[in-house]
């Protein structure tokens, strides 16, 4: 019982004993009392973490990823048509790096180039023969088609790859630029030119689809609506992405 009171004024008496007299009781009995209260005050330290920036919008795009089965919603929107068309402006993007942005000079590197004539458009290699005199110099013959010379020439000064043709009757050469460091810097230009045009292409993609969906709202639920459009968006966000990847790893082999 002594005990049971003891414990119960212990923080009465550590706020009135001073901490020098605080010595082992004894009690009538000759027997020992418990060891010396100890009043001593503990603090405790409360750590406090914050979310960071980076941390938050992960958990928010976490939490609002959606994954919408195709087929439920097929009579509003084609949603694997649009990952279609969002495969294939990726697939052009990597078509325009591997054609216009390589350092290393071959004959096939004028072929994609198209040229535009009163009978209509051609690829040029139809319409004259490409061959590699060295690695600095290309030599088109339109001897076929000699009324193209013109216009051969032309859609090869606009081809964006920095060529300026000389023209000698019916034999074009296009001396290649050496691969200074100048060079590499303006290809790597010519490559975010084009990874943004490939993002432009995505965002056209994405709003025909978004507004192909909000034309459908008549037997639609608001929030089929909005689920659609999260669905649109995630795709086009994943293709940007892998479009940003392409461009870190062309800019890495221009730049060297």
């Amino acid at each position: 019982m002594a005990l049971s009171y003891l414990r119960i004024l212990r923080p009465v008496l550590c706020r009135l004993l001073p901490t020098a007299t605080r010595t082992p009781l004894v009690g009538t009995s000759g027997v020992p009392s418990p060891p010396p209260v100890s009043c001593a005050v503990v603090r405790l330290n409360y750590v406090r973490h914050y979310a960071t920036k980076k941390s938050k919008a992960k958990a928010k795009a976490q939490t609002a990823k959606v994954n919408i089965n195709a087929a439920l919603v097929e009579d509003i929107i084609s949603l694997d048509e649009v990952k279609e068309d969002m495969a294939t402006v990726l697939a052009t993007l990597k078509d325009e790096f591997s054609r216009n942005l390589s350092i290393r000079t071959s004959p096939g590197a004028l072929d994609h180039i198209t040229v535009t004539t009163k009978d209509g458009k051609f690829p040029l290699n139809q319409l004259g023969q490409i061959s590699m005199k060295s690695p600095q110099l290309l030599v088109v013959n339109v001897t076929g088609f000699p009324e193209a010379t013109a216009a051969v020439t032309r859609a090869i000064q606009e081809s964006s790859m920095g060529l300026n043709p000389e023209v000698e009757g019916t034999i074009i050469r296009v001396p290649i630029p050496k691969v200074t460091r100048e060079h590499r810097e303006n290809l790597a230009k010519l490559a975010k030119q084009f990874s943004n045009k490939a993002k432009d292409s995505l965002r056209r993609v994405r709003s025909n689809a978004v507004n192909h969906v909000k034309k459908s709202k008549e037997g639609v639920s608001e929030d089929t609506i909005r689920l659609i459009e999260k669905q649109v968006q995630q795709m086009a966000d994943s293709y940007v992405t892998d479009i940003d990847k392409q461009l870190a790893t062309k800019t890495k082999e221009l730049l060297g």
